[in-house]
Order: C-alpha cells, then sequence, then structure tokens
C-alpha cells in the first residue's frame, strides 16, 4: 500500500520552504508529519467524546445516507485504541465498516491508568467472552491499534483467545518492543513495550496450534516504531501477513482511507477463502 496524496496543499509551501535536495525521503517525512499534526489536532476535539464506555445496545448501523453494501452475517469487530487514548481514535474506521456490512462493531475502552498487557488483555477476554454470549457469535474480529494491538495479541497468543479471535489487525503495533521516547520508562505498561520486557519475552515463546490469522498494518514513516520492523508480526507459529504502507505516519493508520480498505479486505479475506488483497495504492 503507497500512499502518495496525503497532505498535497502542503506541497508547494514546502517545495518553497525546503531546498531540492530534502527532496525524497525528507519530503515525504514532512508531509507524513504534518498530516500526523493535523489528524492529532482532530482527535483532541473528539477525545471527550470517547471517554465514556459506549452503549452496546443495538448494531451500529451505517448514517442513513450512506450506500450499504450487500453482505451476509459477519462476525463483530471489536476496536482496541492505543496507549493513553480513547474509543474516538476510531470514528472514521468504524464508520467505514458498517458501512461495508459490518454492522456489529464495538469498541473496548481501558483507562488510561492500566499499568499492565497482562490485566488488559484478561479484560478483552472477558469483553468478547460477553460480546460472544450477546450476538450468538463463537468468534470476532480484533482491530488494534499501537498498544490495542499488543494487548490483544498477548490474549490470544498467551490467554487462549484464538478460540475466540478470527483475526487479529494490529496498527503500528510494536510487537517486538519499541526503543521510542525513552523518559517515558516512567510508566509501568511503556517499559512493557520495550524490547526487553517480560511480556515481549512472552510473546517470542512458542504457540502451537494458534488459530488466529494476524494481519499487521506498519508503516515506513512511523516515528513511534523503533526500528521500523517492531510493527511487524514475527513468529514461525503463528499465520502472519504483514503489510507495508508508505508516505503516511502512526496516527493516520486508524483514519487513512486506504487502510481502512486495507482491513476491510483482510477481515473479508477469511470469509471468502483468499489472500487478502490489501497493497491497495491511493
Amino acid at each position: 500500500m503507497k500512499v502518495t496524496r496525503a497532505v498535497e496543499p502542503l506541497l508547494p509551501l514546502c517545495q518553497r520552504l525546503f531546498p531540492s535536495r530534502l527532496a525524497g525521503l525528507s519530503m515525504a517525512l514532512l508531509k507524513a508529519t504534518a498530516l500526523e499534526i493535523t489528524i492529532l489536532a482532530g482527535h483532541l476535539l473528539l477525545y471527550p467524546s470517547g471517554i465514556t464506555q459506549e452503549r452496546r445496545t443495538a448494531p451500529l448501523l451505517p448514517p442513513p445516507d450512506a450506500t450499504t453494501l450487500p453482505t451476509g452475517t459477519k462476525p463483530p469487530v471489536v476496536l482496541l485504541h492505543g496507549f493513553i487514548d480513547n474509543r474516538s481514535v476510531f470514528v472514521l474506521l468504524r464508520r467505514s465498516l458498517a458501512q461495508h456490512g459490518r454492522q456489529r462493531v464495538e469498541s473496548l475502552n481501558y483507562s488510561p491508568l492500566t499499568c499492565d498487557i497482562r490485566t488488559a488483555a484478561g479484560l478483552l477476554g472477558r469483553h468478547i467472552e460477553e460480546i460472544c454470549e450477546r450476538t450468538g457469535q463463537e468468534r470476532v474480529d480484533i482491530v488494534g491499534h499501537s498498544l490495542g494491538g499488543l494487548i490483544a495479541r498477548y490474549y490470544v497468543q498467551r490467554l487462549g483467545g484464538d478460540t475466540r479471535v478470527r483475526t487479529l489487525v494490529t496498527l503500528g503495533t510494536p510487537h517486538s518492543g519499541t526503543r521510542v521516547v525513552p523518559l517515558m520508562n516512567a510508566h509501568p505498561i511503556v517499559r512493557q513495550m520495550r524490547p526487553d520486557s517480560e511480556v515481549i519475552e512472552e510473546l517470542r515463546l512458542a504457540a502451537p496450534g494458534c488459530r488466529t490469522r494476524f494481519v499487521s498494518f506498519w508503516s515506513d514513516l512511523d516515528q513511534l516504531m523503533v526500528p521500523l520492523e517492531t510493527a511487524c508480526v514475527e513468529h514461525p507459529d503463528l499465520l502472519v501477513e504483514n503489510v507495508r504502507v508508505s508516505g503516511i505516519g502512526h496516527l493516520a493508520l486508524t483514519v487513512h482511507p486506504a487502510v481502512a480498505t486495507g482491513i476491510r479486505q483482510a477481515l473479508d479475506a477469511v470469509e471468502t477463502g483468499t489472500p487478502a488483497a490489501v497493497r491497495t495504492a491511493v
């Protein structure tokens, strides 16, 4: 997947402010950073709307003016946000999923005071059991952003969650640990996202017979993943597809339409029995 038109209106200004020798990667990084700042500003406005847990009563339907594609029964999709975030980060993604036939899309907020990935994974497991009981479905799909993807992977791989999770899609998740922002080590859950943490070591252990399919989206301009390839799942026992995204940063993974298309294709591939065609260019 290659995103080439992320912030097109800023390009002429960038070309005037920076010499031509900064073209290529530097220009792409500048564009991605500008997009990240724009997304962050918008997300800060939406953040208060996602602080509380959503009410889970009726299926979430697309807007009345949206064109809904005819689909069969699909398993529920659970959205899991990243560090110090909430469900508001998925506003655009859940709208896209609902429009394309995912009538059961639910988010789980875990507390920003959560200090242990294992504890959060246990909470996720209880939440998924409740969804399966309420909907009559045996399995769900999960889309996890950043830390949310790591929590979901721990549930699947270490707590037996592969019996309940059909597909786990991760977006910019530090599967092998990230070295970014060492000063954040004061927070216990950040320390658990380091390459040498006990949690990361547990995820490297054998996982024979794991039934969950993993699709990991990672960006070549994700400044929170150090090294970049840490957002790939590398494990001999897991069924994995790593998808490289070009031209966008960490926050954009949850809102960019091309990534949303890739996520839908990854989830639908299980139902059609065909490989996921997730490398859609923009």
